[in-house]
């Protein structure tokens, strides 16, 4: 903080608490003086007239907010979590609001893009290699909407996103892979006792994996699933079909209802030891490229197949909209390929059965 003298003025010189630099001009030096020992003092009492809300709130204390209105949803603890402890490492906890720009959010977005993927395995974080772009997107729309609810709460006058380019990648959803009818029972048939009525649910059912890991005795009933925890924070209800009656029926009756938990290995519920199972099946039945998920793809693409509708898969599966179910309608018309070869011969062999004559023709009703 200074006061100068510039031509016939004096002028105070100072930054306010959102480092922001002030200049101003007075006509004597005991006027700029006193104006600035007053602004001095607000300053430090913290009554600053000129303090925005983003200069004087820090990241942390945003993320403590946000950490506390968000940890209900289901994907706070599996994703969000690391999220927020990810933004405060890179751009700093005590960071002001105020000084974080789009170029800053950008920054962080293409570090991500270059920062491999690690695991931890007994203590030695393994390398598994870059984020995938879809992975990117995902953390980059929690920072964005961690920032629209910073202005929401009003902590922020306006977003470091808004009227700016987006930052959202391409995302490549192609890869859609899914087993075949020869293939199933090959995978089932390679997998571990405790392995194999997991795969089949998979198939039959198209749960995701934790919703089939977590699944208890109780959400079985009256011929249905009750799913009441899904990705999508919507409940929904499974029917079950004759095979897989039949798997439930076994698992209690090899288990004898031991457990709460549908699935099991060795009296407690199936963790870490999933994992390795499904790779070893996955090696015994010889198939590469395939992953866990994949056998949702798999569901969906066998009721397309057998004669269902993309209205069935979309709600069997539990997806908000068409647009995600819309990845399997080239599988509807192959099915329609098969439905409609199901007339072949019946107007191309038809002559075979019937002698034409001029007369027979002559004779036929108009």
């Amino acid at each position: 903080m200074a006061i100068r003298k510039r031509g016939g003025t004096w002028q105070i010189d100072y930054l306010d608490p959102g480092g922001k630099r002030v200049r101003q001009s007075f006509k004597t030096r005991k006027e700029a003086a006193a104006e600035l020992g007053k602004r001095v003092s607000l300053i430090a009492e913290g009554r600053y007239l000129d303090v925005k809300p983003e200069s004087k709130t820090t990241l942390a204390e945003l993320c403590k907010k946000y950490a506390e209105s968000f940890s209900g949803q289901s994907s706070f603890k599996r994703a969000k979590i690391s999220y927020l402890e990810n933004f405060k490492s890179s751009l700093g906890a005590d960071r002001l609001l105020s000084t974080v720009s789009f170029a800053d959010v950008e920054g962080y977005r293409n570090q991500l893009r270059q920062k491999p993927v690690t695991t931890d395995r007994n203590g030695v974080d393994v390398v598994r290699g870059l984020r995938k772009d879809a992975s990117v997107n995902r953390e980059m729309a929690c920072l964005h909407h961690l920032f629209n609810k910073a202005v929401e709460w009003d902590m922020m006058e306006k977003s470091p996103f808004t009227g700016k380019a987006s930052l959202k990648l391409k995302e490549n959803n192609k890869r859609m892979r899914f087993l075949n009818e020869d293939e199933i029972p090959s995978l089932l048939s390679a997998c571990a006792p405790h392995l194999k009525p997991i795969v089949e649910t998979a198939i039959l059912t198209g749960m995701r994996r934790g919703e089939i890991l977590s699944l208890k005795w109780e959400q079985v009933r009256n011929g249905f699933i009750y799913l009441e925890k899904t990705k999508t924070n919507e409940a929904r209800q499974i029917h079950i079909s004759d095979d897989l009656e039949a798997v439930f029926k076994d698992i209690r009756r090899r288990e004898h209802l031991k457990s709460e938990y549908v699935f099991t290995y060795q009296g407690g519920p199936i963790q870490d030891n999933f994992c390795n199972a499904f790779k070893t099946a996955l090696r015994r039945a010889g198939l590469q490229g395939f992953h866990f998920h994949d056998l949702r793809h798999t569901f969906a693409s066998m009721v397309l197949l057998r004669g269902g509708s993309l209205k069935d898969v979309q709600e069997l599966l539990g997806h908000k909209s068409m647009t995600m179910t819309l990845r399997y309608a080239h599988l509807t018309q192959e099915s329609k390929r098969k439905a409609v070869n199901l007339l072949n011969g019946l107007t191309r062999d038809c002559h075979k059965n019937v002698t034409s004559t001029p007369q027979a023709v002559a004779n036929l009703p108009i």
